[in-house]
């Protein structure tokens, strides 16, 4: 077990380096352009392929650190750039971890490679688990998956949404009910491969932020995949269907409570992500303050200001310790006893918004405006505080975790 600490290592700073060059050569320059257009930046991710950032091999070098710093690390760096565009490249993640932590050794071989496709034609993936009334309560998903023994095939049905890459993916990961009364252990996780009928985009979202990053609905009209598509295979399955069965029968808030400990792990991802749009804008109303004179002198120089940049450098700060101290907790099996992943993405998530609201007050009518980006960073961190599971489920958690209280 790797000891925790706050200094990185050599590699780890090289890494960090060559993502933050990535970032503000390649990533900022084309922000504002693709916020305007609200399309998937395919160039600023076919670059990122060339250079290994968009790649199962970067992402799980980074997931498998001792450390747990190879991922919040990343993803600060990234989403310091831009929020949609980083979205844009690290999105396809989602569904590859889908595949990794459920997927035998053959469909990890099949299908991973098949969501990034090459540099010279890259492709993005689609990880599909929310629905229009299932989004932070996953219990009450809907979308179903049928057997078919005779054709050895799984039928699902259902609307899938605010699904990243949904519908321009060319590999979409889809959760769906297998057996309703087991609660979310009864759900399963299928791979719907490229141009299977049945499947099809619904409404793409005009978002407030993040606009770079396609979201969208996901419509499966009877969409029919072999039974080799299942993740895990059917033995497998009716193996923990078994043991889920006999579990809730011996009490069922033990097997929710396995269930959250997943998403627990998560979140401090999101929680980078926060931090470096929150970083981001510190810095630009950092420098416009040295910069900018009114009544002879650098406003920084009026306590109003000032005492505004200190905050938010000490909430930036407070709020990478605990997503660090999270995540290196996940990678070394420490159990979450006060939600502590919770914890990190609530804390940074509210500390984006704060920032960047904060930067644009600094700004005053030019952070307002489009020609100077906290606007855009202001717009982006509104997501941090609902996708992931929102402040209040956050809140909801921490809270029921510290009264030992089961997490529905």
């Amino acid at each position: 077990m790797a000891e925790f600490t706050m200094e990185l290592s050599d590699e780890q700073k090289e890494v960090r380096d060559w993502l933050h060059g990535f970032a503000a050569d390649v990533i900022r320059p084309a922000a504002a352009e693709w916020d305007e257009r609200e399309e998937t930046p395919w160039p600023v991710i076919q670059e990122a392929a060339k250079v290994g950032i968009y790649s199962l091999d970067f992402y799980a070098q980074q997931y498998f650190d001792s450390t747990g710093l190879g991922i919040p690390m990343a993803m600060e760096e990234l989403f310091w750039g831009d929020a949609g565009i980083a979205l844009s490249i690290v999105g396809t993640g989602l569904a590859a971890v889908g595949v990794l932590a459920n997927g035998t050794e053959e469909q990890i071989g099949t299908w991973i490679p098949q969501m990034y496709g090459d540099a010279n034609d890259v492709k993005v993936a689609a990880f599909c688990s929310s629905e229009p009334d299932a989004g932070s309560d996953v219990a009450s998903m809907r979308t179903r998956a049928v057997y078919d023994e005779a054709k050895d095939e799984w039928v699902l049905s259902g609307t899938k949404t605010w699904a990243t890459n949904g519908g321009i993916a060319n590999v979409h990961v889809v959760v769906a009910v297998v057996d309703p009364d087991l609660g979310s252990k009864g759900h399963a996780s299928f791979i719907v491969p490229p141009s299977t009928p049945g499947l099809s985009q619904g409404q793409k979202f005009k978002k407030h932020g993040i606009r770079a990053s396609h979201t969208a609905e996901v419509v499966l009209d009877n969409v029919r995949v072999p039974g080799s598509c299942l993740l895990g295979g059917k033995e497998k399955l009716d193996a923990r269907l078994a043991r889920a069965r006999e579990k809730a029968k011996k009490g069922g808030e033990r097997v929710k409570n396995a269930a959250m400990a997943t998403f627990e792990a998560s979140r401090p991802a999101v929680g980078a992500m926060a931090v470096g749009t929150a970083r981001a804008a510190y810095e630009v109303a950092l420098e416009y303050a040295q910069t900018r004179e009114q009544f002879g002198r650098p406003i920084i120089d009026n306590q109003g200001v000032a005492f505004q940049l200190a905050d938010m450098r000490t909430s930036i700060d407070a709020a990478r310790l605990l997503v660090w101290r999270a995540s290196w907790m996940a990678i070394n099996g420490k159990p979450f006893t006060a939600a502590e992943g919770s914890m990190s993405k609530l804390f940074a998530s509210e500390t984006a918004k704060k920032v960047t609201a904060q930067a644009v007050q600094i700004l005053g009518g030019n952070g307002y405006t489009r020609e100077y980006p906290v606007e855009r960073m202001h717009r982006d961190s509104a997501i941090y505080t609902i996708f992931e599971g929102t402040s209040e489920i956050q809140r909801l958690v921490i809270a029921r975790t510290l009264a030992g209280m089961p997490i529905r």
